[in-house]
């Protein structure tokens, strides 16, 4: 559904007009009927590459299509829906009157006009007493609600969305998952960027890793998360810290949680406790989460 191939973009800033690169030999491929997500710090190049995939923005160099077409086409459009991360509507209107609005651009009228809007209210949640007063008067949550609805109403092939749940309390966080679960499982493509990677973990079937402009890491939750070492937490019952550790087993204790680097390490810890009437509580296992690994990536790349 979307191809990216050596994708770069460069911004001109300044009075001077100062060359600045923003995005670095780009290469993603989002397949159709997937959740994708798009993660990095802020100035990474999330929101530049969505803009570039939406048509808002111009590229250098590459090779980019969305449903089969360059962005530049305006047909690329067809069955596209697109909602920034901080979208702007005329504040004079009331929600459902913009909803009738974006309907009618896109086509609908009538009574299916009606029934779409019903429908895309509801599966946001956004089918409130207050969608009937003046944009003006909304939060940020409703403004997103109502942003997002509009950029279903043409029921897209392809959905792009650019932090769906930024502004959000956690009743509206867990109302756009679901949304946005419902749907994929209706065979929309959704690719979307976040900050709130605990949500991107629970919901996308890929995900890629985006820091200063250049892609990090991109893969399943499964591949990206299995790329690092696991660690293992062992509690046990009393133990001196200062005990004599054979010779290979790297551990660190705190208030009797000892930290075993990997599972040769695990194994011959447990034993040198067997071995020592040291009595084992519990064991667990603990796979960095994509917040460790994004974190981990920030750090490499400013050292």
């Amino acid at each position: 559904m979307i191809q990216i191939e050596g994708l770069n973009k460069t911004y001109h800033t300044g009075f001077l007009m100062r060359p600045k690169k923003a995005l670095f030999d780009i290469h993603l491929n989002v397949p159709k009927g997937i959740i994708y997500g798009f993660i990095g710090p802020n100035g990474a190049g999330k929101s530049t590459t969505i803009k570039v995939l939406t048509g808002l923005l111009n590229y250098d160099s590459g090779k980019v299509q969305v449903a089969g077409y360059s962005p530049r086409v305006v047909k690329s459009r067809t069955h596209l829906g697109y909602c920034p991360e901080q979208p702007y509507f005329y504040d004079y209107l009331t929600g459902r009157e913009l909803m009738s609005f974006y309907g009618r651009l896109a086509g609908l009228q009538g009574v299916e006009l009606q029934k779409r809007i019903e429908w895309a209210l509801n599966l946001v949640h956004a089918n409130k007493d207050w969608i009937d007063r003046r944009l003006r008067t909304y939060s940020k949550g409703m403004m997103q609600r109502v942003g997002l609805a509009q950029s279903i109403l043409s029921k897209p092939e392809l959905l792009i969305l650019d932090e769906p749940m930024s502004g959000l309390d956690p009743m509206g966080r867990r109302d756009v998952r679901e949304a946005i679960l419902s749907l994929n499982q209706e065979g929309v493509t959704i690719f979307y960027s976040s900050h709130l990677l605990s949500d991107v973990e629970s919901i996308s079937d890929r995900v890629a890793m985006i820091v200063d402009g250049k892609i990090v890491r991109e893969g399943s939750i499964q591949e990206v998360t299995s790329s690092c070492s696991v660690q293992y937490h062992v509690r046990t019952g009393e133990i001196t810290s200062n005990i004599d550790l054979p010779k290979g087993v790297k551990a660190s204790t705190q208030s009797g949680e000892w930290t075993c680097e990997d599972a040769v390490a695990r194994d011959l810890f447990i034993q040198f406790c067997l071995n020592n009437g040291i009595s084992i509580e519990r064991i667990d296992h603990h796979r960095p989460s994509l917040e460790d690994i994004l974190t981990e990536e920030i750090a490499r790349a400013e050292s």
